[in-house]
């Protein structure tokens, strides 16, 4: 624990909150208040006081914290460059373009994934849609095509493909947006879903011979991903699900187990820290969320002592009131 980054903090005469997703590195962690997934954090925003919220995680988490606060309070970012690839693959004008081509003969809502910038959960909220996380894709997806004649599901295929796949619904229904031919793309308007093209940097780089590989190590151990890595990864492990229910799942296994998991390092190494002597846990794959590794104790120590000075994460307030409708929906049904 940094002792100088909490003598900082208590200047503040608990109006502070540090909020930390899971990916964080473990020094972030340990001075964390609140520590989550994106769903978890989210569920947490409005029922805090505190003026100040920090944010330790990626610039789309802290839009979604600053549409979710109260007026009163501010949300800052360590990094304010901590993007997220996946969110950037989705831009408003192109999405827009899109959705006015889908919706030109049938109701086609869009359903984001939080891993998309305000403005595109502004546009769930526009077209009566709304947003999702891993831990509620299947459930959203579900509510979503009772809504409309179809989806368009974004900005993560993979996570739109197995969430498909849960629901049982026919691939036939579903279609892969070819998005680089500007707007002359023919859409076949024929199918109920539709996903937008976009994969997340760590989990595109776990491969079915990975798990081939840790099967052949340890033939008894079990293989656990995250959603967001391609189907036939998915289908190859033995459970896929959300950041929290990984961590679930691990706390669930008997003691001497062993496991391979699939999801951002940072994660990996602290379960296995935290476990070392009960049960063995492996990485899958090393893979680093490189935009999550931005945060550190230089860039906390920093925004915390200038916090005064510096400008916090803005929302357009028209963005910001489309953004909270499609938040909003998400977790009236998942409440």
């Amino acid at each position: 624990m940094n002792n100088y980054i909490l003598s900082l903090k208590e200047k503040y005469q608990n109006n502070l909150t540090i909020l930390a997703h899971h990916y964080q590195k473990q020094e972030i962690v340990d001075l964390a208040d609140k520590v989550g997934d994106s769903l978890e954090l989210a569920q947490k925003i409005p029922e805090l006081k505190t003026k100040y919220l920090i944010f330790a995680g990626v610039h789309f988490m802290a839009e979604t914290a600053v549409i979710l606060a109260q007026k009163h309070q501010k949300v800052f970012l360590p990094v304010p460059n901590a993007s997220c690839v996946m969110a950037n693959t989705a831009p408003y004008k192109k999405v827009k373009k899109i959705l006015e081509l889908l919706n030109e003969e049938k109701k086609v809502i869009p359903l984001a994934y939080v891993n998309s910038s305000a403005s595109i959960k502004a546009l769930c909220g526009e077209y009566e849609g709304s947003v999702c996380t891993s831990a509620n894709a299947e459930k959203m997806l579900l509510w979503a095509l009772e809504q409309a004649d179809g989806v368009l599901f974004l900005p993560d295929k993979h996570l739109g493909l197995n969430t498909a796949q849960k629901i049982n619904l026919p691939p036939s229904k579903i279609t892969i947006l070819n998005i680089k031919n500007k707007y002359s793309m023919q859409l076949d308007k024929n199918k109920t879903l539709f996903l937008w093209p976009g994969v997340c940097a760590v989990h595109f780089k776990y491969k079915v011979k990975h798990i081939e590989k840790a099967r052949k190590s340890h033939p008894d151990a079990k293989v656990i991903v995250h959603p967001e890595c391609s189907p036939q990864v998915v289908k190859q492990s033995d459970m896929a699900g959300s950041t929290s229910m990984l961590i679930k799942y691990v706390n669930s296994l008997p003691k001497k187990s062993k496991v391979y998991i699939g999801t951002e390092e940072n994660l990996v190494q602290r379960l296995a820290r935290k476990y070392k002597g009960q049960k063995e846990i492996f990485s899958l794959f090393p893979s680093f969320c490189s935009n999550m590794n931005k945060v550190n104790l230089k860039t906390l120590e920093y925004l915390l002592k200038n916090l005064k000075n510096l400008a916090p994460v803005k929302v357009d307030e028209h963005i910001a009131k489309l953004s909270f409708k499609a938040l909003s929906t998400m977790l009236k049904v998942c409440q």
